[in-house]
């Protein structure tokens, strides 16, 4: 395995694959791995000859006050799992490398970026798309690979493939979760015992949704009731949002004669939690 920290490095390494035939895979993560992120190296080694995965904790996606300067990083760790794993390439470039000093160019896609996550974290979504293009752009990879739990962000990078004709296949990734239900994120280390049991009221609610969509409920703001309802089993987690929402534009609205997304946000202690769940009729 061969470990880049410089632009230049990652992009002779990707080049020199692509002469030889060989199909890439990404899978951009910012390292602190669990469960979810090996899961797509799984699907990337699956469906390409070469994997090259990412650790970089993007600035640009963190708002004021949030946990950047405390978010967990484990590059160690980290390349100790992707070897395992069987990765081919480690891109780690620093904060310098990916935005150098003058640096003013963004990638905004418009319209849904304000939405769900967007709205709660303005300008988390640019600094998102902005990273994820440069990364596109360095590795130049066949597919890139992203999990399920990041359903808008999917959504959004989806989005400015299609409108800027990016030459790589976006591949969305089942959730994984704990045995008890509990989505897999970074953040999880964050909790304490209280509040990780307390934590697994965001799966309940989206469980809780799915049960009496099954049941034949199909009005919008019934279901949102339901899933609301069970927060108050667990006071101590503050709701950010709970929507249902097209998986495609992340409008609000009433037909759920296709495939709607239900999103939730919520604090636990300090850590913010996502989670989602797709409805689809019969």
């Amino acid at each position: 395995m061969k470990v880049c920290h410089s632009i230049d490095e990652m992009r002779a390494a990707s080049r020199a694959a692509r002469r030889e035939g060989k199909s890439l895979g990404l899978v951009p993560t910012m390292g602190a791995l669990h469960e979810g992120h090996l899961s797509l190296v799984r699907a990337a080694k699956a469906q390409c000859d070469l994997v090259a995965a990412s650790i970089f904790v993007n600035p640009l996606q963190f708002g004021a006050g949030e946990d950047l300067a405390k978010y967990p990083r484990t590059f160690d760790r980290d390349r100790e799992l992707f070897t395992q794993e069987g990765v081919d390439f480690i891109f780690a470039p620093s904060v310098e490398e990916m935005y150098p000093a003058g640096a003013v160019t963004y990638v905004t896609v418009e319209e849904l970026s304000d939405k769900l996550c967007g709205r709660s974290r303005p300008g988390h979504f640019r600094g998102v798309t902005t990273v994820v293009s440069k990364l596109f752009n360095i590795v130049e990879p066949d597919r890139a690979f992203f999990g399920q739990k990041d359903a808008a962000q999917s959504t959004i990078i989806r989005r400015m493939v299609r409108d800027l004709n990016i030459p790589v296949q976006v591949v969305v990734c089942p959730i994984v979760r704990e045995p008890d239900g509990l989505a897999m994120s970074s953040r999880n280390a964050y909790l304490d015992a209280s509040q990780r049991q307390a934590a697994l009221v965001i799966n309940q609610s989206l469980r809780a949704v799915q049960k009496r969509f099954d049941q034949g409920e199909h009005k919008v703001d019934a279901l949102i009731e339901a899933g609301i309802r069970v927060f108050a089993q667990a006071p101590s987690v503050r709701l950010d949002y709970f929507e249902i929402v097209d998986p495609e534009t992340l409008d609000a609205g009433d037909d759920l004669s296709r495939a709607a997304l239900v999103a939730v946000a919520a604090f636990v202690g300090k850590a913010r939690l996502i989670d989602n769940i797709l409805l689809r009729p019969a």
